[in-house]
């Protein structure tokens, strides 16, 4: 080895000219985070407070309506438990034999009427059939694209894998 030769190795490597495509790159990165802060942001400000009052709003019309169900029910078994008037018939030729009947005198409790006439609706309820879906939810990226759109997206994605590669193999001018 000469002289020429150790120089050679105690020299800095060149600078390169410029990080134009870096700083490009930091750049588009940067919008994209931006861009989605600021779509988070206007998700959680304008849509999430309407869905969270739309709920509100419904969990206070069914307890409303749970309210009336149970007023109803409780209406309902009170109305059958009252004795009914029995007509005396119009007085005829013959006379009558005296029957006797049984006068309801004691009044059950407007609970267990209440319970009774749920517990009745209830079996009512389970005789009729309610169709249920044996199907799969359609969710997930598979359900929304579709085979094509996922393998377009494949390719997209080995495509910026082969560009990211020819860039850094690139030489700086």
């Amino acid at each position: 080895m000469n002289a020429d030769d150790l120089s050679n190795f105690d020299a800095p490597p060149p600078e390169e000219s410029s990080n134009r495509t870096f700083l490009v790159a930091a750049g588009i990165l940067g919008g994209i985070v931006l861009l989605s802060i600021a779509c988070l942001a206007g998700y959680a400000l304008l849509i999430l407070p309407s869905q969270r009052s739309g709920q509100q709003q419904a969990a206070t019309a069914q307890a409303v309506q749970n309210q009336q169900v149970a007023q109803a029910l409780t209406a309902t078994a009170a109305a059958l438990s009252f004795p009914t008037a029995t007509l005396t018939p119009l007085p005829t030729q013959t006379p009558l034999i005296a029957q006797p009947t049984a006068a309801n005198t004691s009044t059950p409790d407007p609970a267990t009427a209440t319970v009774a006439a749920a517990l009745t609706q209830a079996a009512q309820a389970q005789l009729t059939h309610v169709p249920t879906s044996t199907a799969l939810p359609a969710t997930g990226i598979a359900d929304e694209y579709g085979a094509p759109g996922l393998v377009i997206v494949g390719m997209a994605l080995i495509a910026v894998i082969f560009l990211a590669r020819r860039m850094r193999a690139a030489p700086a001018k």
